[in-house]
């Protein structure tokens, strides 16, 4: 299917990883395609009461656990040996310091290269603050820094333990590609005189497509439905900790299929939001209609999926626009909201250590193609729909799923068209970060070269592969 057309493709929350194994671990593969696979879940709520992530406005720790949240592994091989591993949690995002020590704990233990591996995060807003650099701009407390780094490493314990059961249930299985849509998502950046204000926007662009990979075993029973949604997990902002919608997605997919493992990846949905919102009842609902999304995108003709995988992942750098000035930030110490006093300082602080402010960031941005049949994007960050809806329209007709909020989620990235309309997604959050500002107007055409590249590196070991 890919064939006539280029292929980049990046995966955000997600992780994937590839290596070979012995031929003698391949039986059935001609009723199989030569695909095994396996997949695991491991439950990741804190043992222990903790500050939870998302909303500055949260004044005491979680008080109770309304769902458990999750870490789950698919693992894909190939006829060659070749591994990926799709990790999907229940979190908040992904600290790049977190990625960077899960993959090499796993490259080490089971020989997997950074390119095949991926993760990604629903994003829920009812789970626990786990970025220690959070600390700096809500200026707390030592301790929380300390709880924040503990349940780091006990995640990281869990993922080590969720791949490794993942990778030993690996067996011959068959992959199809489906897809339905779903409506709740609505775009949340309402245009006013004053600007752009964070309210529902019928009429802004959205991204309600509902990709569907299913691992079925050689006797065709479903053992795993991995899905994606474009849209913020933000139903809820109570002191439970909760899957949001998304969780509940997932538990009604699996109550419908026992035995099978669900698993969510978050599209481009920095700018959607779930409409209506505040309830326990809403959350539900929406991730009633998400499961049905699903159940419904299982009912269509089926895509299958065949092999080699092929990978990619690079990093571009970003820049910062022009950062302000010493006596601005001075000025902005006296400013009426405490984020934008906080933040000022934070950058004071970076310029008497360092003598400066950084003026970039090193972005990943990664691909990943099943054979011609499916192409996945993974992108890093709090990425905008404009994303998804340009890969996406570069693409008409092919089986493409972009996913952000990927391998490291560290705020917002904006589109130029967002950037330049201002706004919360268009710069307004980085106050909230230990960020200079917002990127500048080269932001996504940087990203677009770095998607070129990896597509570059996948269509070469596409190439290498069918000239053997």
């Amino acid at each position: 299917m890919f064939r006539t057309i280029r292929l980049f493709a990046a995966l955000a929350g997600v992780i994937i990883a590839a290596t070979t194994i012995p031929d003698s671990a391949r039986a059935d593969d001609a009723a199989t395609d030569g695909w095994r696979a396996g997949s695991a879940a491991v439950v990741i709520t804190p043992k222990q009461p903790m500050w939870m992530a998302g909303y500055a406005a949260r004044n005491k720790p979680a008080e109770g656990t309304l769902q458990d949240l999750y870490a789950k592994a698919l693992a894909v091989e190939d006829t060659r040996g070749k591994r990926a591993v799709i990790i999907t949690c229940d979190l908040i995002g992904i600290p790049r310091e977190l990625r960077e020590e899960l993959e090499a704990k796993l490259q080490e233990k089971h020989g997997l290269p950074s390119e095949s591996l991926l993760l990604n995060a629903s994003h829920t807003h009812s789970g626990p603050e786990l970025r220690a650099r959070k600390a700096a701009v809500y200026e707390l407390g030592a301790d929380r820094i300390r709880q924040a780094e503990d349940y780091q490493q006990f995640l990281i314990g869990q993922m080590m333990d969720v791949v490794d059961q993942a990778l030993e249930k690996l067996a011959p299985s068959t992959l199809t590609y489906q897809r339905a849509r779903c409506g709740f998502a609505m775009n949340r950046r309402l245009p006013t005189d004053s600007g752009y204000r964070n309210s529902p926007n019928p009429d802004g662009p959205i991204d309600h497509d509902v990709p569907v990979l299913t691992v079925r075993d050689a006797d065709g029973k479903l053992q795993t439905i991995l899905f994606g949604y474009a849209c913020h997990n933000t139903t809820l902002g109570i002191y439970q900790f909760n899957g949001d919608y998304a969780g509940w997605a997932q538990e009604y997919v699996e109550a419908a299929h026992p035995g099978a493992t669900a698993m969510f990846m978050t599209g481009c949905g920095a700018d959607q939001n779930p409409y209506p919102r505040r309830t326990v009842e809403v959350a539900k609902q929406h991730g009633r209609a998400l499961a049905n999304a699903v159940h419904a995108a299982l009912e269509t003709p089926p895509h299958n999926v065949s092999g080699p995988l092929r990978m990619a992942l690079e990093h571009v750098t970003l820049q910062f626009a022009e950062p302000a000035s010493r006596e601005e930030l001075h000025k902005q110490q006296q400013d009426g909201n405490k984020y934008v006093r906080r933040h000022a300082s934070l950058l004071l602080d970076e310029l008497d250590r360092t003598g400066t402010i950084r003026t970039e960031y090193d972005y990943p941005i990664q691909a990943i193609a099943f054979g011609d049949d499916l192409l996945m994007y993974a992108l890093a960050g709090e990425t905008v729909v404009d994303y998804s809806l340009k890969l996406k329209s570069q693409h008409a007709g092919e089986n493409v799923w972009v996913a952000g909020y990927s391998n490291d989620v560290f705020g917002y990235v904006p589109s130029l068209r967002v950037l330049r309309e201002g706004g919360y997604e268009g710069g307004g959050a980085f106050v909230y970060t230990a960020f200079p500002g917002p990127f500048d107007e080269t932001v996504e055409d940087r990203i677009t070269t770095g998607l070129e590249a990896v597509t570059s590196r996948v269509w070469s070991s596409a190439s290498e592969t069918s000239s053997r």
